[in-house]
């Protein structure tokens, strides 16, 4: 069964949004969501890609969606970000440079975009007064073995201290970090299929202990969502999602097809973590999600307790491979079907 992340009562009527790296997937079903489930003053898709502006205005034409407005620009600019967010309320910051192998033959451009692209936006927002920002990040970003995770933990770093500038301007940064979206661009679900169509005689395994946790798109953007209901500023959001073995993957999808070992890529991880021990001393505990507390002097986990919200134990981690909760064969079918779902919306 697919958890549920669906905000309660978040109100974005009347609300001005702007997303960076809005033509993304992410981008894309978030601007989906939004409109079918509010009625926004604008809707600011900003990215520095005509083309994808161009076939995303083709989904959203401007007669049937007249909030929609398309941003031509690139988070490496502030100039640029300090015009587009003029007025608007809420951020939702999923403009990132994400290709590993990209980044680590690429150092600079990466940090520029990650890191300063970051810092950008904290300023642009606390400048035009923006009252929320959630930033997306990775679980490549908790112990980091690759430049995209370094510099998706140094964005994560710089959206959470954004906190102690806001002053009496008072906006509020949170960051969410999830795992691997079921079904996207690079995904090794949509690699397998086209090696299944395409008649392969064996699927390739990186290694056979490898595990990963997984997630719907649209259980991704209802987590953003349901996150800048709750968020208070500081927090990183992560939810409790399930694993699954790369091996069972390629079983359920391809039954009796032999596997061929080819070891692991550069920056690559056999498990995946969202929430390392070190953190675990500050991780607090909902139905849904974990809570990981920043060490600002006027934290009080109090409205989060009062919540339901519990410390997690002593020693606590979640990584892939240590999850309560796995999908089976048909566990990844439900994933699966709400994943062509997506598509087809």
């Amino acid at each position: 069964m697919i958890r549920d992340f669906l905000p309660k009562s978040l109100d974005l009527n009347d609300k001005a949004i702007m997303v960076t790296g809005g033509t993304g997937s992410f981008g894309k079903k978030f601007v989906a969501t939004v409109l079918e489930r509010y009625s926004p003053k604008r809707l600011i898709i900003y990215s520095r890609d005509e083309l994808k502006q161009y076939e995303m205005e083709q989904m959203f034409p401007e007669n049937k969606h007249p909030s929609i407005r398309f941003f031509i620009g690139d988070v490496r600019d502030r100039d640029r970000l300090m015009m587009a967010m003029r007025e608007v309320d809420i951020v939702i910051h999923a403009a990132a440079m994400k290709h590993v192998p990209a980044a680590e033959y690429n150092p600079t451009e990466c940090i520029r975009t990650n890191i300063g692209g970051a810092e950008n936006v904290v300023r642009a927002a606390l400048d035009c007064g923006v009252e929320r920002v959630i930033a997306l990040s990775t679980d490549k970003a908790a112990n980091p073995i690759n430049l995209y995770g370094a510099s998706k933990l140094a964005s994560d770093k710089v959206f959470i201290s954004a906190n102690n500038m806001s002053g009496s301007i008072g906006t509020r940064f949170s960051v969410v970090r999830y795992g691997n979206v079921m079904g996207s661009r690079g995904s090794v679900v949509p690699f397998f299929q086209k090696l299944i169509d395409e008649g392969a005689q064996t699927l390739p395994i990186t290694d056979v202990r490898m595990t990963r946790f997984w997630i719907t798109l649209q259980q991704g953007v209802d987590f953003v969502l349901s996150s800048l209901e709750m968020m208070r500023g500081g927090e990183v959001f992560v939810p409790r999602i399930p694993s699954m073995k790369i091996t069972d993957i390629a079983e359920a999808m391809a039954p009796g097809t032999p596997h061929d070992i080819v070891g692991i890529r550069p920056g690559e991880k056999l498990h995946e973590v969202m929430v390392p021990v070190d953190d675990g001393r500050k991780t607090l505990k909902l139905d849904d999600r974990y809570i990981i507390e920043p060490a600002f002097a006027f934290w009080n986990r109090e409205p989060y307790q009062n919540g339901g919200a519990t410390p997690v134990p002593e020693e606590f981690c979640y990584s892939s491979d240590m999850n309560d909760e796995w999908l089976d064969a048909k566990g990844l079918q439900v994933f699966l079907d709400a994943c062509q779902i997506d598509k087809a919306a």
